[in-house]
């Protein structure tokens, strides 16, 4: 799962490595959250293109948008199967510019975000699903989902699944809805190998979507106080009462 992800190259890295004509000027973001809008590339006309949509697909045939799950990602293994995803992953394919995502491990009070991002720190691209929904008084929202597939092994260590991350040499064959058939995309593309990877621990403070600074995606070490608060306290030993008839100020 990716349920939220950075963006912090700057345009031109993303310019260069992606190949659009556009020349969109947008500032770097630390925390990006389900339902703001998103950078995606996609095909039209034959050109690679910029485009901002929303994050949590939303397919033509749904009625009330209020009453719909928010589908941020796609399983890339049945997604050509499924009624959310199947026309999108079909013809609606799409790359989308990041620097890196997050994921958590553990449970409750225990729980770690962690940041996963390439070695040199370069741009990256998820494989991703693009729709349009048309609402009935004619209002348009384009949005958009990540496509998932099991973890490499060093990311099982934070998450049993994970964005697809997709290596340039591919891009044509993920963006190729006319000659690469939907239930051949994952297997037509190579994704990044583990050893272009890193996966670190960052701040607790990236758990709320305002803070979107460079601060959280810094290594993070848990406090002494922090440390020692998660560690199971002691027993207390039974302590024999002594009633000695004084009085007592507890």
């Amino acid at each position: 799962m990716c349920g939220r992800y950075i963006i912090i190259s700057s345009p031109d890295e993303f310019r260069r490595l992606f190949g659009y004509p556009d020349q969109p000027n947008f500032p770097p973001r630390y925390n990006v959250a389900p339902t703001q809008p998103v950078p995606i590339v996609r095909l039209q006309e034959g050109q690679r293109h910029f485009a901002l949509v929303r994050w949590g697909l939303m397919p033509p045939w749904v009625k009330d948008p209020k009453t719909f799950t928010l589908l941020i990602n796609a399983r890339g293994e049945s997604a050509h199967e499924k009624p959310s995803f199947k026309n999108a992953m079909k013809r609606r394919r799409c790359l989308i510019p990041a620097d890196g995502f997050y994921e958590w491990t553990g449970e409750g009070a225990a729980k770690r975000p962690w940041l996963v991002r390439r070695k040199d720190q370069g741009p990256l691209a998820f494989a991703g699903l693009w729709d349009t929904w048309i609402g009935p008084n004619g209002e348009e929202m384009e949005s958009a989902a990540i496509v998932t597939v099991e973890a490499s092994p060093l990311l099982q260590q934070v998450h049993h699944r994970m964005p697809v991350m997709l290596r340039p040499e591919t891009y044509d064959a993920w963006l190729d809805c006319d000659n690469v058939r939907a239930d051949e995309a994952l297997s037509a593309i190579a994704v990044l190998p583990d050893d272009e990877l890193e996966t670190y621990a960052v701040s607790p403070a990236v758990n709320r979507v305002a803070n979107d600074s460079p601060d959280v995606i810094a290594p993070y070490t848990a406090p002494v106080a922090e440390a020692v608060a998660e560690q199971p306290k002691p027993r207390a030993k039974k302590v024999p009462v002594i009633d000695d008839r004084q009085a007592s100020l507890f």
